[in-house]
């Protein structure tokens, strides 16, 4: 995927204002519409004038994009960081088109559908996972008003895995883009104490009640939605409520069926290891996942490792190599004999 450098195809500078950007459209519009343009690339440089713009009109999508940085560069080889977009708090704009009514996003590019497609959290379509109402926190919205309600906003936010397990009180750092008085774009911190219940799964949301943008004329504020998300965890790897985690063992361990401590969100458990355990092979400990009304598993993957080497241990192994009758290839070999 090419990287797009918006600015460039709008021909502003990085710091331009949000009337600069206006006029700037305006101006290059006239010149590619294709109704009007004798450029002969004027329908792909309108095309592409448009998609630039729908970015940078928006302080919320020009906000985001800019947190790319300024090192890329038009048509360079480009993947957006895995951590992008995490703590922008961005109005969810629900009935709005997530092309302000100029285009769909399947009208754009890959670059754009990447960033800012309808599975994006950048999305005016709801692009963030399906809402859990269950899960909120804050005062409701009171009682009847005759003011307008005020919009919700949705944010990303990453916790840790053990914070799903427990539960617990913790402190979120959000973005939000704002116009400054001059007319550009920037974002202001907003720290929050969120309540995370026991039992969240990534891609549920959090609802704080209020505190999205404030009413009008007396109306109720909007409410705020955090899309859970899991920091990379160094043991676990999470499925839904399901847990995996990979178990070094030594060879007598599994070749003796022992038993060994396995690490868990709820603690250290011992588990009875099957006689003549292989290296890949899944054991599950049920009801040891992210708590819920049916609890995950955790999946034990076993990774048979040899002991580090040294005089004795090849000692060890040599005197193996003699004694036992092993050939872990038999098959291999029964195999292309049969074939050939």
């Amino acid at each position: 995927m090419r990287f797009k450098d918006y600015y460039v195809v709008m021909g502003v500078p990085r710091g331009a204002t949000q009337d600069e950007i206006k006029r700037a459209y305006r101006k290059l519009a006239r010149k590619f519409h294709p109704d009007v343009s004798k450029e002969k690339d004027a329908e792909e440089r309108f095309k592409e004038l448009q998609e630039a713009y729908e970015v940078l009109k928006d302080p919320e999508k020009r906000a985001a994009y800019d947190q790319l940085g300024e090192n890329w560069r038009q048509g360079q080889e480009f993947r957006p960081p895995p951590d992008w977009g995490k703590g922008f708090e961005f109005s969810a704009g629900r009935g709005r088109g997530g092309s302000g009514g100029q285009a769909g996003t399947a009208d754009f590019s890959d670059f754009f559908s990447e960033l800012f497609g309808a599975r994006s959290p950048f999305s005016r379509e709801g692009g963030f996972g399906a809402r859990t109402h269950g899960f909120e926190t804050g005062g409701g919205r009171g009682g009847r008003s005759h003011g307008a309600a005020g919009q919700d906003h949705v944010a990303r936010v990453e916790i840790a895995v053990e914070d799903a397990y427990r539960g617990g009180t913790r402190t979120i750092e959000l973005r939000t883009p704002e116009i400054t008085p001059e007319g550009h774009v920037t974002t202001r911190p907003r720290t929050l104490r969120v309540s995370i219940p026991a039992g969240v799964v990534a891609g549920q949301q959090i609802r704080l009640a209020g505190q999205g943008s404030p009413g009008f004329g007396g109306g109720p504020a909007g409410d705020l939605y955090l899309e859970v998300n899991f920091r990379p965890h160094p043991l676990y790897r999470v499925d839904g409520r399901d847990i995996t985690v990979t178990l070094p063992v030594a060879p007598w361990e599994a070749a003796l069926g022992e038993t060994v401590s396995v690490p868990t969100l709820g603690g250290a458990v011992e588990m009875k290891l099957p006689t003549g355990a292989r290296s890949g092979q899944r054991l599950r400990l049920r009801g040891r996942g992210l708590p819920g009304q049916t609890p995950g598993d955790q999946y034990v993957v076993l990774e048979v490792v040899l002991p580090p080497d040294s005089p004795r241990s090849r000692e060890f192994f040599e005197r193996m190599k003699r004694e036992l009758p092993f050939d872990p290839r038999a098959e291999l070999a029964l195999a292309s004999a049969v074939s050939s």
